[in-house]
C-alpha cells in the first residue's frame, strides 16, 4: 500500500516523509515511509507547456505552492496551459485545483481565473457548481413563471418577486410541481413556507 501525503508546508512536509515506526515490544512490526508530495519534491511550474504536457503535475503545483511567492504566476500559468485540453478535460483540472486549494486566500485567485467553465466535485462549492446551480434555479424559476402564465393564472408583482428571489432547487422543485395544479398562484406557497 501507499500512502501519499500532499502539503503546502516544508516542516510538515519533511515531518510527513517518516519513518514512522510500530512496535511490540522490542520488535518493529511496520515501518511506514509516506511518499509527500510537498514544496520540495513538486516543482514550480510556471511554463504553460509543461501544463499542457503533465497537467496533474501542474495542478499540484499550484495546489502545494498556493501559499509561496510565486502562486501567482503559478496560477496564471496552470490557467493558460489547461484552457488548452478540450473543454471537458479543462473543466475537470480547473476544479481539480480549486478543491485542492481549500480555504486557502489563493482560492480567489484562481477563481477569478476560471470563469464560465459542470461541475466534478458536487458539494464542494466551486465556481463551475455555483455557477451551475445558479444556471438551474432561473431555469425552474422560467418554468414556474411559464407554467403559471399558460395556465393563465394571475401573477402579482409580490408572488412574481418571491418566486424570482428564491435560491433554493428543492423549494422551487416544489413550486414548480404545486404549480401544474394550483388554482391560484398564491396556491404555491404553503403555511410551512415563510409568510407571504
Amino acid at each position: 500500500m501507499l500512502l501519499v501525503v500532499v502539503c503546502r508546508d516544508r516542516t510538515t512536509a519533511a515531518w510527513a516523509a517518516g519513518p514512522f515506526q510500530c512496535a511490540v515490544g522490542p520488535w518493529t512490526t511496520q515501518v511506514t515511509r509516506p511518499f509527500v508530495l510537498g514544496p520540495q519534491t513538486v516543482p514550480e511550474v510556471t511554463d504553460e507547456t509543461v501544463v499542457a504536457q503533465r497537467p496533474a503535475l501542474a495542478a499540484l503545483s499550484a495546489i502545494i505552492h498556493s501559499q509561496g511567492p510565486r502562486a501567482a504566476a503559478i496560477l496564471e500559468a496552470v490557467a493558460r496551459g489547461l484552457v488548452a485540453f478540450p473543454p471537458d478535460v479543462t473543466k475537470y483540472w480547473f476544479e481539480v485545483v480549486e478543491v485542492g486549494l481549500e480555504s486557502t486566500p489563493t482560492r480567489e485567485n484562481w477563481r477569478k481565473l476560471m470563469q464560465d467553465v459542470v461541475t466534478h466535485f458536487p458539494g464542494h462549492g466551486t465556481l463551475f457548481e455555483e455557477k451551475y446551480l445558479e444556471g438551474k434555479a432561473e431555469g425552474k424559476i422560467e418554468d414556474i413563471l411559464r407554467v403559471l402564465t399558460v395556465r393563465g393564472l394571475v401573477i402579482s408583482d409580490h408572488i412574481r418577486e418571491r418566486i424570482t428571489d428564491c435560491t433554493d432547487l428543492d423549494t422551487l422543485t416544489t413550486w414548480f410541481e404545486r404549480s401544474l395544479t394550483a388554482a391560484a398562484a398564491e396556491d404555491l406557497f404553503t403555511d410551512e413556507d415563510p409568510a407571504l
